[in-house]
C-alpha cells in the first residue's frame, strides 16, 4: 500500500471528515480513502441520492 500525507486541511473539512467517519463507523483514514474512491469512481457512492434515480430510470428503460 502507498501512503500519502495531506497538509493544510482546513479545520472545518477535518471536522466534517471526522463526523462522517464516526457516522459510517470507519476510521478517519478509511473515510478519506472511501471519499477519494467515490470521487474517482473506485466505488459506488451510496450517499449521493441524485445518482440512484438516474440508474434506476436507466434500468427501467432497458426493461421495456
Amino acid at each position: 500500500m502507498i501512503s500519502i500525507t495531506i497538509k493544510g486541511i482546513p479545520e472545518e473539512t477535518h471536522r466534517e471528515l471526522k463526523k462522517r467517519a464516526a457516522a459510517h463507523r470507519r476510521s478517519l483514514n478509511s473515510e478519506v480513502i472511501f471519499a477519494l474512491e467515490s470521487i474517482l469512481g473506485g466505488v459506488p457512492d451510496t450517499a449521493v441520492p441524485a445518482q440512484r434515480p438516474q440508474k434506476q430510470a436507466k434500468k427501467f428503460a432497458r426493461r421495456k
